[in-house]
């Protein structure tokens, strides 16, 4: 995988969003009428054709074990389908945000590609709001399906009714990685770490034998609003979480300006240059060379321990859900949609229904560095840490979106969300952060 991935995604996404504006794509396709000529899939679909125009697939999967997972996807497709060719149409560079700015070039011209890689639930909202994806419950959405998908991913892929997208992997955001010998120095017992709060109290214990207690970057601010996130649902739950997603941010005013004195009270335990580190992945060094305890990631962060071989997993380093959030899976995923104007209406279905399959996901997963959003792909292809990842999935009992990563809020409202981030990691001022939350939904 590509380590730098979700740091660039987390600067360059955001800047097309604020550059354009996050409302660009929904006033220009507005000028359209966002409207197809035929509004009913199945009236555009033959099924029984034999003779299928090229699928052209829209992605930023062009670096290390992204391009691998992408070909590895359509290797599989073009095995099961020799009657369809793939057309790939990658967008490289800004991690995303050059995808972003050209298909919101190609929609207004009325030019889509056959589908796309987009983060789905709320963030599909500037397409769904216009009538710009088709409805594909049925030609796609199957009772299969909807057994093999548990209800994080089947909602984040309906976000507003309509089923429009298919997830084809998911990051675990609410991981706790750790080095296994400086919290056995420290005297820390991670079964009594239980809550955000009790964590605070284990980097105090780390500090004070002599490591940073937790190591974080905030150069940028993504990675401090996801934190920030999994301290909301560890402390609160995830009914709370919920209703600061849905904008009423005022009803849970104690618990959201609680979490941000949490998240204040841990940056007095982060590395003393997290202001000056860019990356993500020059935080998680810390734990790498055994200067840190904690460190708080999605799922790819275990790509640098992995890859290190002086770290052996389970032995040297390590990882735990969140405190707080033992039975769930906050979701990050990546998905494929099918809009409007499509160039290949037969094929497009066909790729669809491929992406949704468990021989799809099994075979883009472990070179992603994620997991299947099914249930019932084997593990045999995994890696000793996606396997432990792929159980807990299957055994949890909430599947909360991400805000950070933009599936959890509309994207006028995440980037508003973003900037109050941005501010916090500046001053730390819980009022001032508390007010521009209120006013990011407003």
């Amino acid at each position: 995988m590509n380590v730098n991935k979700h740091t660039e995604m987390g600067k360059s996404r955001r800047s097309v969003l604020q550059g354009i504006g996050a409302a660009g794509i929904v006033g220009l396709a507005g000028c359209l009428g966002g409207d197809d000529d035929v509004e009913d899939l199945g009236e555009l679909l033959d099924e029984d054709t034999d003779e299928f125009e090229p699928v052209e697939i829209g992605h930023w999967w062009t670096a290390g074990g992204e391009e691998d997972a992408f070909e590895a996807l359509v290797e599989g497709f073009e095995q099961e389908h020799p009657d369809i060719e793939v057309d790939s149409s990658p967008s490289p560079g800004g991690a995303g945000s050059a995808l972003e700015a050209d298909i919101r070039n190609r929609v207004v011209d009325q030019s889509p590609p056959s589908t796309f890689q987009v983060w789905p639930g709320q963030a599909l909202t500037d397409y769904t709001d216009e009538d710009l994806l088709y409805d594909i419950e049925g030609h796609v959405w199957d009772d299969d399906m909807r057994e093999a998908y548990l209800d994080g991913p089947i909602e984040a892929s309906r976000p507003h009714g309509d089923f429009v997208a298919v997830p084809i992997n998911i990051h675990r955001l609410n991981n706790l990685f750790y080095n296994v010998d400086v919290v056995e120095d420290a005297g820390v017992d991670l079964e009594d770490v239980d809550s955000p709060s009790a964590l605070l109290d284990a980097m105090e214990a780390v500090d004070e034998a002599g490591y940073v207690g937790m190591a974080q970057q905030t150069q940028t601010a993504w990675s401090t609003l996801q934190l920030w996130a999994q301290v909301l649902l560890g402390e609160y739950g995830v009914d709370t979480y919920e209703t600061f997603i849905a904008g009423d941010v005022e009803d849970v005013e104690a618990e959201v300006r609680d979490t941000l004195e949490i998240v204040v009270d841990y940056s007095d335990y982060f590395n003393e240059d997290a202001s000056s580190l860019n990356d993500w992945d020059d935080a998680s060094a810390y734990v790498n060379r055994g200067e840190a305890a904690f460190f708080h990631q999605g799922d790819w962060a275990a790509g640098e321990y992995e890859a290190d071989d002086d770290l052996e997993y389970g032995e040297d380093w390590d990882h735990v859900a969140f405190p707080g959030t033992e039975e769930m899976y906050a979701l990050n995923m990546d998905s494929f949609v099918f809009p409007k104007h499509n160039p290949s209406p037969n094929a497009t279905v066909q790729f669809l229904r491929y992406a949704g399959s468990a021989d799809a996901q099994e075979r883009f997963n472990p070179a992603k560095g994620s997991i299947p959003p099914r249930t019932d792909v084997s593990d045999e292809a995994f890696t000793p840490f996606l396997q432990d990842q792929m159980a807990d999935f299957q055994a949890s009992s909430e599947q909360p979106p991400s805000i950070a990563h933009g599936l959890a809020v509309p994207p006028a409202a995440q980037t508003d969300v973003e900037g109050a981030f941005a501010n916090f990691i500046d001053n730390w001022d819980v009022d001032e952060t508390y007010d521009e939350l209120v006013n990011s939904f407003e």
